[in-house]
């Protein structure tokens, strides 16, 4: 059970309890039956929906013992889906695969509303009582990456949760090659920036860009950093891997260690967002490795290859479009 937020073309608000399903990325909710004199379509809330097609949808979960408090809140766009529409029966069934009650209901004769989510906000341990194998494609879908944070810090506890998400991310022979710089405190962001802003500056001006350009894009990329309340350095640990006598098998060794770098970051991602944060990848350490270890005074034997930054958006970012899947298939055999 959840809660169902529209409003008219004045914006006036009008919320009702509600069930639904999330099959396939979208959520499905039914109109119940009514009284015959009563049509579903002229309900409050799909005459809101035709006016206005943006939601809001709230799910959360009370508890006498506040630490076990959550919600997620789900904003996105709603349309009316008519029985005749392929895509209806199949949610009608996933309806009663999860209410037993609607089997015996007409639904699969009344429409559906259907809400394609654009923006997922959480708070709390949204995990306590999932069952293993929740569907997290909206949760994929809904990130997005972030440039720019207002002051609030990220709460201790948050910052534990997403670096425990990197540690438990998959990697070869199960070695975690790599470690975490964690940055909250202001001092080591400003040095860390001051120290990267003179390689950013030889390298703009070695692609030709106008001295005022370059001052420019320094300046966004100091604040950006500084900006952030909280930024995690991924850095690159290989003592631990496998070590053979021939160089190539060596390359193909690093590159695994560096690809499963990227699925911590994406495990850090995703969690951030599932928690109500933010984050952006920013991949300026690769550009001068040795100067992130001087600046931050890490071990040498670690390489730095990103950074991810993390808080709450000042804004919400303009999302670049993805590509279609089937432009990125290229054999299906």
């Amino acid at each position: 059970m959840g809660r169902l937020a529209t409003a008219d073309k004045h914006g006036q608000p009008f919320a009702v309890p509600f069930c639904f399903v999330y099959e396939g990325g979208l959520l499905y909710t039914p109109l119940d039956e009514k009284p015959k004199s009563t049509d579903p379509r002229n309900l409050k809330r799909v005459r809101n929906i035709r006016e206005n097609p943006h939601v809001a949808v709230v799910i959360d979960r009370y508890s006498e013992d506040w630490s076990g408090l959550a919600f997620l809140m789900i904003r996105g766009a709603a349309c009316l889906l008519e029985p005749e529409e392929p895509e209806h029966a199949r949610a009608v069934t996933a309806l009663r695969e999860k209410y037993p009650q609607y089997r015996m209901m007409q639904i699969h004769e009344l429409p559906l509303i259907r809400i394609e989510p654009e923006t997922f906000t959480a708070w709390g341990d949204l995990t306590a009582g999932l069952r293993p194998g929740l569907d997290v494609l909206g949760l994929m879908r809904g990130r997005r990456s972030v440039r720019w944070y207002t002051p609030e810090p990220v709460a201790p506890e948050q910052v534990r949760a997403i670096l425990e998400a990197g540690r438990w991310a998959p990697s070869p022979h199960g070695r975690q090659p790599w470690r975490f710089a964690v940055l909250t405190r202001p001092e080591p962001k400003e040095k860390l920036a001051a120290a990267m802003a003179a390689t950013w500056d030889q390298q703009l001006t070695l692609d030709g860009q106008a001295e005022e350009v370059v001052a420019t894009r320094l300046q966004k990329a100091h604040d950006r950093l500084t900006g952030a309340p909280l930024v995690v350095v991924l850095c690159l640990y290989l003592d631990d891997l496998d070590t053979y006598p021939d160089a190539g098998r060596q390359k193909a060794e690093t590159t695994m260690a560096v690809q499963s770098l990227g699925a911590a970051a994406q495990n850090m991602l995703l969690t951030a967002y599932g928690l109500g944060l933010d984050g952006g990848w920013m991949c300026a350490p690769l550009f001068c490795p040795e100067v992130v270890v001087a600046a931050l005074d890490l071990d040498p034997r670690l390489v730095p290859h990103a950074m991810l930054t993390f808080g709450h958006a000042a804004k919400d970012p303009v999302r670049r479009p993805h590509r279609p899947l089937d432009d990125l298939i290229v054999l299906d055999a």
